[in-house]
């Protein structure tokens, strides 16, 4: 999942939705900068990652895409859901998306340390709503060109994949409405197994 999708996963704290965005920022040795909330949402964001890459509607997603592109398949549909999450934002929760994006940037801003690589992103993301513009489909293929700047190796792959989730992308979306709100039970669960 990605940015939008782990803060609605989150969204019962400021704290929580702090550690939902640093599961992508924050490595183990650093976690001991942060109190306990925001440490158990970093841990429970990787086991998000790890349910998701491997549930069956997410893998028969990715089966649209050829061998050679599936890994990158995998970081195009994380971003295609917080679109259709940001598109559906109304099914999902009761403050308007711009107001509670509006609220977690200033949450981020207000952090007197942040991991450097947030830091640096941190102007453009909050700028260019990067949290809002998933709403717009144009705005997911441009989003995936930016993280594909970001790729150490092999971005092109990673944009390749955008006219393949085109063509199919009425099953992708039937493969996330399967797969959305068992990830939300098992969040909950989750939460409940750790009394988060």
């Amino acid at each position: 999942m990605n940015f939008l999708a782990h803060l609605y996963l989150a969204r019962h704290s400021d704290d929580a939705m702090l550690g939902a965005l640093l599961g992508d920022f924050v490595g183990s040795a650093e976690m001991h900068r942060y109190n306990a909330e925001v440490q158990r949402e970093i841990l429970l964001h990787r086991k998000i990652d790890s349910y998701t890459d491997r549930h069956p509607a997410v893998l028969a997603a990715k089966s649209h895409f050829p061998e050679g592109r599936r890994r990158y398949a995998g970081i195009l549909l994380d971003v295609y859901f917080d679109h259709l999450i940001a598109r559906d934002w109304p099914r999902y929760h009761a403050v308007d998306l711009d107001r509670f994006t509006r609220h977690f940037y200033d949450v981020l801003l207000a952090q007197p340390e942040l991991p450097e690589r947030l830091r640096r992103i941190l102007p453009s993301f909050v700028q260019h709503d990067w949290l809002g513009a998933y709403r717009d489909r144009d705005g997911i293929d441009h989003a995936v060109r930016r993280i594909a700047t970001r790729l150490s190796r092999n971005g092109d792959k990673l944009v390749q994949c955008i006219p393949i989730l085109r063509e199919h992308e009425r099953e992708v979306e039937a493969r996330f409405e399967a797969f959305f709100p068992e990830l939300v039970d098992y969040v909950s669960g989750q939460r409940a197994g750790d009394g988060t």
